[in-house]
């Protein structure tokens, strides 16, 4: 009896922490949306990135938890920088309505992708199966496969990377021509 009220409460709070994990990436989704100034939109889909990392990792998933945080918590780090060099000069006037006029469209667009996506997902007859076990693929591994079986793609990527970084540099660092 004792051990059935242990797991309704982890799993009771297990559904609270989903939620307002929820809450949190779906608000820094929306402020992304919603927001004029190019920094805060970034920091808000940096948040909500976060959220994503974190169900990620409340789900055992800790590779694509680590990879989400890493990847793209990173790479909105790397976009505030690239807002910021690209856009000089092109601050926010005063007076400026905080909101852009746009939303409306926006949310509307969003609520109809939404709609395409969910609709198939829910009428789909596999969502009422019993979930299958959870499959087990330590961090370790999927290291000794990418360090042993994968290393030259892996080096292939880092190299594009950081050669689409150097281009982004020169292409912000151009002074334009009076």
């Amino acid at each position: 009896m004792a051990e059935r009220l242990l797991l309704a409460n982890i799993v009771m709070l297990n559904s609270i922490a989903f939620y307002i994990l929820a809450v949190i990436t779906l608000a820094g989704a929306v402020a992304a949306l919603t927001l004029r100034n190019l920094v805060h939109c970034a920091l808000c889909v940096a948040a909500s990135f976060a959220g994503i990392a974190l169900i990620y990792l409340q789900l055992d998933a800790e590779f694509v938890g680590f990879a989400q945080i890493l990847v793209y918590i990173g790479a909105v780090a790397i976009l505030v920088l690239f807002t910021v060099l690209l856009t000089r000069g092109t601050e926010v006037q005063a007076g400026v309505a905080f909101l852009s006029r746009s939303w409306p469209a926006g949310l509307a667009v969003t609520a109809l992708v939404f709609a395409a996506i969910a609709a198939p997902i829910l009428l789909t007859p596999e969502l009422h199966k019993l979930a299958a076990d959870s499959a087990s693929a330590p961090v370790r591994k999927i290291g000794e496969e990418l360090m042993g079986n994968y290393v030259l793609p892996l080096e292939v990527i880092g190299l594009l990377l950081t050669s689409a970084l150097l281009g982004a540099v020169v292409i912000a660092m151009q002074d334009k021509k009076d």
